[in-house]
């Protein structure tokens, strides 16, 4: 099926607690704390609950963190969870692989998401014509999206619903934009993407997150990405019990029971996280730098080692465009910042 809203006024929730959370807590939720989410979140009616490694399908690794479980593991554990949500998984060429996805759809994956940096939509069109051939739901995002206009932001959009997408849009993957940057760019992917769904994803790095989600619905966005008590890399998602009460009480329909809501989100509270994320120093500087949010803990376990402010090596990561997948430069960047380097 295709996640269309299909009455004016109605907005898809889609929750990647159990893949986005993976980030706060190195990718070591186990097979119980997955179970548990994702049965509270079924019963709260919400729609879509994507699981996996925080970075995607195949991207368990000693460079950017070995998840406990396996994709395996955690597609079983949750598709069995499951009686009346749709799972998704998430996937990144280069992290993952078609094989990966065929067997994420074997495993009972009814949605899947393809990402691709913000200018790089032409990694995507294999995979998407792959999934429309497999028969689900497919979805494009482009990653880092403050590093793009808005101009090409929607032809890359656009370009991917071309492909065959069925639900295109952003991540503000470091946390960096605030309502007005989110209505200019949603407003240009919805006029050049007509009727195909658009999706926001939002980091809470400068405390904006449930604000900007709702001016991207404001915009045109038919698709709103939260997690369970903002559960994710860095100061978090958008706080999905949250933006469900603030979109209900705005008169949009989302179909989620808020009240058993409130109750996953509890479940997540109690059993997922050591503590809810908070927008500390260090977050909210890689908001404002514009570092992916998931480069946090290594940012701190880099500077610590290297006697370095970690402030000081976000920003100037910040200035270098680094972007996921490119861990190897936090080293790299904090060396040059130690006294004498270069000299």
């Amino acid at each position: 099926m295709t996640y269309t809203p299909t009455a004016p006024g109605r907005i898809l929730l889609y929750d990647p607690t159990l893949r986005d959370g993976h980030h706060a807590v190195r990718h070591q939720l186990d097979a119980a704390q997955l179970r548990a989410y994702a049965e509270a979140a079924d019963a709260a009616g919400v729609p879509v609950v994507e699981v996996g490694h925080g970075n995607g399908l195949g991207a368990s690794s000693l460079q950017i963190g070995r998840a406990r479980l396996s994709d395996d593991e955690m597609l079983s554990t949750v598709r069995d969870a499951l009686t009346h949500s749709k799972m998704a998984v998430f996937m990144v060429p280069g992290w993952g692989t078609s094989d990966d996805l065929r067997n994420a759809v074997a495993r009972g994956a009814d949605v899947a998401r393809i990402g691709a940096h913000c200018t790089e939509a032409d990694i995507t069109e294999r995979h998407l014509g792959e999934l429309r051939d497999m028969g689900v739901e497919a979805q494009a995002v482009l990653l880092m999206s403050h590093m793009a206009s808005p101009a090409q932001l929607a032809e890359q959009c656009a370009l991917m619903t071309g492909w065959g997408a069925q639900a295109v849009g952003i991540m503000d993957s470091a946390g960096h934009y605030l309502p007005a940057d989110v209505t200019e760019r949603i407003s240009a992917i919805a006029a050049a993407v007509g009727d195909v769904p658009v999706i926001f994803h939002g980091h809470n790095n400068l405390g904006m997150a449930v604000a900007n989600s709702v001016a991207a619905v404001a915009a045109g966005a038919g698709v709103i990405d939260g997690c369970a008590r903002g559960f994710g890399a860095g100061a978090g998602n958008t706080q999905l019990e949250v933006v469900v009460a603030v979109l209900e009480r705005l008169g949009y329909a989302t179909g989620i029971d808020l009240k058993a809501l409130l109750h996953a989100a509890d479940v997540a509270h109690e059993q997922l996280m050591p503590a809810p994320p908070i927008i500390d120093s260090v977050s909210l500087v890689s908001g404002l730098a514009g570092v992916f949010s998931g480069f946090k803990k290594p940012v701190l376990q880099v500077a610590e080692r290297e006697q370095v402010d970690p402030v000081d090596l976000l920003f100037a990561l910040g200035a270098r465009g680094v972007v996921a997948g490119q861990e190897d430069l936090i080293a790299e960047t904090a060396l040059r910042l130690k006294p004498g380097a270069g000299v």
